[in-house]
């Protein structure tokens, strides 16, 4: 069976559902899976609780489910840069779960690697560890990390064999392979679909068993801020 749909509509036909927990890829605009996003919003799925480093900004990238009251909770490691989400946050309209960015990246790579949970000193001390169990290895405090295991995984890759092998360009690789794989179906929006076989084996980022379905998508590339010398 084919892993090539047409659209991000098309893509996401029969995978979503209210109060669906969704990992997403992307570092602030870079590498953002901008289409399926779109396509989550004119789906109206609600409830949504999204892992994503962060929601994008105002009116781009997750910010526009934030702006449509989709998502219910975020579990994000930068929280700056959105108005909107700082609005909702502070007013008790959306929940976050702040996690540590090594953390969120690890939390997204377990549940790939099904690891339930696993203990990091990243936090000890701090609000990050409280109410989570605390270990000691060689007289040092851990705390203990659960796993993500998402619903769905939406993210977004430079380069697609027709199997599902990824290809990610420079920085926009960041959280997206660990997102891609924590998600019982992983569907992928790409700049390129290639043949299969054309990728070099030793080149590809992340295997095709990890992927479910692909799209090539349009895309805008905007630039999150942008900063110029004076002439």
């Amino acid at each position: 069976m084919s892993k090539i749909y047409n659209s991000a509509a098309e893509a996401l036909d029969g995978l979503l559902f209210d109060g669906m927990l969704i990992a997403a890829g992307g570092f602030g605009l870079c590498g953002i899976p901008e289409n399926l996003i779109a396509a989550v919003r004119d789906a109206g799925t609600k409830d949504l609780t999204v892992a994503s480093n962060n929601a994008g900004v105002d009116g781009f990238g997750l910010g526009v489910l934030l702006e449509s009251r989709q998502v219910k909770k975020m579990m994000s490691s930068y929280v700056g840069e959105n108005d909107e989400f700082m609005r909702q946050y502070l007013s008790g309209e959306l929940e976050l779960e702040f996690n540590p960015q090594g953390t969120l990246a690890e939390r997204m790579r377990s549940g790939g690697c099904g690891i339930p949970g696993f203990y990091t000193k990243t936090g000890v001390g701090t609000v990050i560890a409280e109410g989570k169990e605390v270990k000691q290895f060689n007289g040092e405090d851990y705390i203990l990390e659960e796993g993500i295991f998402a619903d769905l995984s939406i993210v977004k890759a430079w380069k697609a064999d027709e199997t599902g092998n990824l290809v990610f360009r420079k920085t926009a690789r960041n959280f997206n392979p660990p997102a891609a794989m924590c998600g019982k179906v992983c569907v992928v929006e790409v700049e390129e679909i290639v043949p299969t076989g054309s990728l070099d084996p030793d080149l590809i980022h992340l295997p095709g068993i990890y992927v479910n379905r692909i799209i090539q998508g349009e895309f805008e590339n905007r630039i999150e801020q942008r900063t110029v010398r004076e002439a």
